[in-house]
């Protein structure tokens, strides 16, 4: 289920071991992206893209906003 969520929740999803997706492309990740982010391009993923992660934990996709 996804869902919008605050900075703060995400600080505190991260402290309890979330995942963090960072869905730019590999360029804008190389340049930018939080600590321990996993990075699968929102234009490139697939289901096998998703293999490396944990379902059974809390998943943050995450991506800039240019606004």
């Amino acid at each position: 289920m996804a869902q919008v969520i605050d900075r703060e929740t995400v600080r505190r999803l991260i402290e309890q071991g979330a995942q963090i997706v960072d869905v730019l492309p590999a360029e804008e990740y190389g340049e930018d992206h939080l600590p321990g982010a996993i990075n699968l391009p929102l234009r490139k993923i697939e289901a096998a893209a998703c293999r490396p992660l944990d379902r059974a934990r809390p998943i943050v996709v995450y991506c800039a906003d240019s606004a």
